[in-house]
This record gives structure tokens, C-alpha cells and sequence, in this order.
């Protein structure tokens, strides 16, 4: 499915209807109408936090709870259930991850999931003593390799890149040497959507022997990815933004297959030994990616998963990608028309192909503006200490709702 793309016209001809006209060419427009909408006129611009419900993960979930577990109940485990973490961390990385199956598995949180795999990436690489990351990771990602380094008696070598590109090649060649272990960085930055170089920061990491761990949360359902191709080591991500699977929903661990083998993660579980109903003493963990699993499958977050992602792969990654760039352009468009003689500047790459399915303009009073505009009816983010970030998710977001969104941000900065 080929996405809709936006044609800049002249500064200062951007009417209600341009949106509308580029909804109607649109080829995943019919997307909108199979998620819950229950206020047509609100204008929900956070799902990069929070993904709207899916019609379908209603009915799921529904079938799940009456039938599953209230007809089968304990019966259900050998009828699909416990097969839910493999199979939808399939789904997951044939849809959205440019990855082969055998690779990803659905666990626990996004914080579980990142510990975990910072560990074993650690454990294979003795004798180095040195975890390279940046000073605008995401807040999770610092705070559990500050965790582990300071248990570990490691250092944190922190990368201080620009903030509105983010970490790029050069910052990583800089800080790798002979002492990294593991280079973990955010393939898209959650304030200012920057998209890093993986396949040349990947690379730089392996120059210095050290492994590397993506974090894809802003990454997964949003824009193409090629985890395989590009040599990634490790992976994680979480499934309540872009792949819609609801709040809490658990997060998903990306292992290579070369690395399966020797790598061991540190919560060993029941569910992540092999044979795990013959109960015997000692864990020897299960064979490929399910020796990261640990305790007993999140089967509600999994359904819902697993209906959020379909949805993602029947819409197709690249024409996702495609018009989560066409989105984010047309909003640049009217920052330039609209706020930039209001004070705002854009916090986002111009760039569209450097920039992920959200844009960040920056204002002295934005987090004022933020708390207005919710009770204007449009639903924005706000993010430390000057940022309006506007989620534009493809299979949701319509470019009306950009243009709505904006023009009531250009009121209420114009009455400041």
C-alpha cells in the first residue's frame, strides 16, 4: 500500500482544505475508522504515548475473557496461550521490525525487558568495564544502566549529543574503545524524533568489539526498520504507542540468532526454562529467543498486542512510514506559516527522512500552552523544559487533525 505524501504549497496558502484533500487521497485513511473514537471532535495528538484502541482488541479481549478464560480456563494455556509470546514477538518483527522469525519474543515491561538484556549483553563481554549511552536517552534507559553500572562497578561513558539530532557516527566513534561492553541508544529520540544512523552507529560499536542495544519504542509501527540487516546485536521496545496494544502493555525483546546461544539474561523464571513442567532442580534455560522469557505470559497484553500489530502489518511498515512522514511534514509546514512569528521554533530534524512519526516545537511558555490546549479539546505532550510534541500516529491521525490541532495552538499563542 503506497502512502499519501504531502506537496508543500506557498507559504501562507494552507486552508482547512488542503488537509482535507490530502485525507481524501490518502490510501490508509480507512484506518481511522477501525479504532474506537468515541468524541469525533476531539484531536488526539499523543499517540506516540498512548495509541488509540483498536475495534478489534475490544472483540479480542472479549473473546479472550468470556471465552478462553471463562469457559476454558486452565485449559486455554495448552490451546494457545502459552505459545502467545513467540508468536506475536513473530508478528511483531515480520510487521514492523525487518527481522526473521526466531528472534523476538513479547515478556515483560519495557524497563524488565531493557535490564535483562543490558545484563547479558554485560555477561558476553568480560573484562570490559564500560557502557556507552546518551545524556537524552529516554529517562528508563538511563536510570537502568545507571542502576546496573553503579551494582557492577561500572562506568557510564554519556554521550552529549545535539539535542535536536541526537547521537550521530561520530559521537559514537569518539566514546567506543577497548573497555565498551555495550552501546545502547534510542534508534528514535523521544523528545525531538530524531532518527540515529543504525547501521553506521551498529557498525562503530562493532569496530570497538562491544555490542549494541537499540531501544525501538518510538521506532516500532512508525517507520521502516531493518534490525537484520543493519547488524543489530539487541533490541527492545515497547507495544502502547504505534502497535496500539494498550496501556502497559508488555514490550518486546529483539536477540539476534547468532547471539541466542551465548547470551543469558538474569531473571531466570519457570516459564523461560527448558522443559519447564518436568519441575527439576537447576535452570538450564530454553533453547533460542524463549530463554528470555521468564514468569507466566501477560495473556490479556498479548491479545491485544497481537490485534495491534496485525493491523500494523496489513497496512504495510513502509506505507506507514511513508505517511508518518507526510504527516510530520505538513505540520512542519504550518509551524513555518503559523507559529514561527508566534515564538515557536521547530525542536525537530527538517529533514523528513531523519525525523520519526512525532514533531517537537519549542516555546518559553509551551508547557502553558500544553495545559491549554487539552482543555481546548486537542490532546498534545509536553515535555521538559520548553516542548509541544505532537504525535502523529499514521494508522490514526488524520492531516485535518494536524490542521485543527495547529490552528488552535496559533490562537492561543497569539493570545498570549
Amino acid at each position: 500500500m503506497e502512502a499519501v505524501t504531502s506537496t508543500r504549497p506557498a507559504a501562507g496558502s494552507l486552508p482547512r482544505e488542503h488537509a482535507l484533500a490530502l485525507d481524501r487521497s490518502d490510501p490508509l485513511g480507512g484506518f481511522h475508522e477501525r479504532f474506537s473514537v468515541p468524541d469525533p471532535s476531539l484531536v488526539y495528538l499523543d499517540g506516540n504515548s498512548l495509541g488509540r484502541l483498536p475495534l478489534a482488541t475490544a472483540e479480542r479481549l472479549r473473546r479472550v475473557v468470556e471465552h478462553e478464560w471463562g469457559e476454558r480456563l486452565i485449559r486455554s494455556w495448552s490451546e494457545g496461550w502459552f505459545e502467545l509470546p513467540a508468536r506475536v514477538g513473530d508478528l511483531i518483527a515480520r510487521a514492523a521490525l525487518g527481522a526473521a522469525g526466531g528472534q523476538t519474543v513479547v515478556a515483560d515491561s519495557t524497563t524488565v525487558c531493557l535490564y535483562k538484556l543490558v545484563c547479558a549483553a554485560l555477561d558476553a563481554r568480560p573484562g570490559r568495564d564500560e557502557i556507552v549511552t546518551d545524556c537524552d536517552n529516554f529517562p528508563t534507559d538511563r536510570y537502568v544502566v545507571e542502576g546496573i553500572a553503579h551494582s557492577r562497578g561500572l562506568r557510564v561513558r554519556w554521550l552529549e549529543p545535539d539535542p535536536v539530532h541526537g547521537p550521530a557516527v561520530d559521537d559514537v566513534a569518539a566514546a567506543v574503545g577497548d573497555r565498551t561492553a555495550l552501546v545502547t541508544l534510542s534508534h528514535i529520540s523521544y523528545r525531538s524524533a530524531a532518527i540515529a544512523d543504525m547501521a553506521g552507529i551498529t557498525a562503530r560499536a562493532h569496530d570497538a568489539g562491544a555490542l549494541m542495544l537499540w531501544d525501538l519504542c518510538h521506532s516500532a509501527g512508525s517507520v521502516e526498520l531493518a534490525l537484520d540487516a543493519h547488524g543489530a546485536d539487541l533490541a527492545v521496545g515497547c507495544t502502547y504507542k504505534y502497535l496500539n496494544g494498550g496501556p502497559g502493555a508488555p514490550a518486546f525483546m529483539y536477540v539476534r540468532h547468532e547471539h541466542q546461544e551465548a547470551l543469558r539474561q538474569p531473571i531466570w523464571g519457570w516459564i523461560g526454562r527448558r522443559d519447564p513442567f518436568l519441575m527439576e532442580q537447576g535452570y538450564v534455560p530454553a533453547d533460542g529467543i524463549a530463554g528470555m522469557i521468564s514468569g507466566t505470559p501477560p495473556v490479556l497484553g498479548l491479545a491485544a498486542v497481537e490485534e495491534g500489530a496485525r493491523l500494523v502489518e496489513e497496512a504495510g511498515i513502509a506505507a506507514i512510514g511513508g505517511k508518518g512522514r507526510a504527516l510530520t511534514g505538513f505540520a512542519a509546514d504550518l509551524h513555518d506559516a503559523w507559529l514561527a512569528e508566534l515564538g515557536f521554533t521547530l525542536a525537530s530534524p527538517r529533514d523528513a527522512d531523519l525525523r520519526g512519526a512525532h514533531l517537537s516545537v519549542a516555546h518559553p511558555r509551551a508547557e502553558e500552552l500544553c495545559a491549554r490546549l487539552i482543555e481546548a479539546g486537542v490532546i498534545p505532550d509536553f515535555r521538559m523544559p520548553n516542548v509541544v510534541r505532537l504525535g502523529l500516529s499514521p494508522l490514526t491521525t488524520r492531516f485535518a487533525d494536524v490542521w485543527d490541532g495547529m490552528d488552535v495552538l496559533r490562537g492561543l499563542a497569539a493570545a498570549l
